[in-house]
């Protein structure tokens, strides 16, 4: 197992997130983060903080589940486990950022996309990821990104925050990974 960013690399990665995202939006004033569920809402709220450290200014953070969304739905054996979506804050005419820990295939990026055009029409969207590991089946690509890791398909990058794991730490495991749906 390799390190691809410690909890310092971390850090550093979301504060630059955080000053581009700034640097792409003349006003914060329409400016949302969407999580998804799990990773990515704990990522959404530390970009928030970023955010905040900077200009001072609070912007809202949602949390979104795609479960439902996603088009393997058939190919799992077991029904998914649905988790909370809350989205507290009208999401037209708003600048959308999705925020997600691992870009990979683009499918959970695309179910994203049409759980949010369900809750409302953003003027637009934008995402954001920690880690874009490449192998896009759709043509989707990130906005922002934390770290480009190239990798093989057979390749897994590991994501622990320590919110949900009790630590930061980004690692690539490089044999006997066989893509699953949950990593899309």
């Amino acid at each position: 197992m390799t390190v691809i960013l410690n909890s310092e690399a971390m850090q550093r990665a979301l504060s630059r997130m955080a000053h581009e995202i700034l640097e792409h939006h003349d006003s914060i004033d329409q400016l949302v983060l969407i999580g998804l569920q799990t990773r990515g809402v704990f990522l959404a709220r530390r970009l928030a903080c970023k955010i905040f450290e900077i200009t001072n200014r609070e912007i809202a953070v949602g949390t979104l589940d795609i479960s439902m969304y996603r088009d393997d739905l058939d190919l799992r054996g077991n029904p998914p486990m649905v988790k909370n979506t809350d989205i507290s804050f009208d999401l037209n005419a708003k600048q959308v950022v999705l925020v997600d820990d691992v870009l990979f295939t683009g499918r959970s990026a695309r179910a994203a996309m049409d759980a949010i055009s369900d809750l409302g029409r953003p003027q637009r969207i934008q995402l954001a990821v920690l880690i874009d590991r490449g192998h896009r089946e759709l043509p989707i690509r990130a906005d922002y990104v934390g770290k480009n890791v190239p990798t093989s398909r057979k390749e897994r990058i590991h994501v622990r925050l320590k919110e949900e794991d009790g630590e930061d730490l980004v690692t690539l495991q490089k044999e006997g990974f066989k893509p699953t749906a949950e990593d899309s």
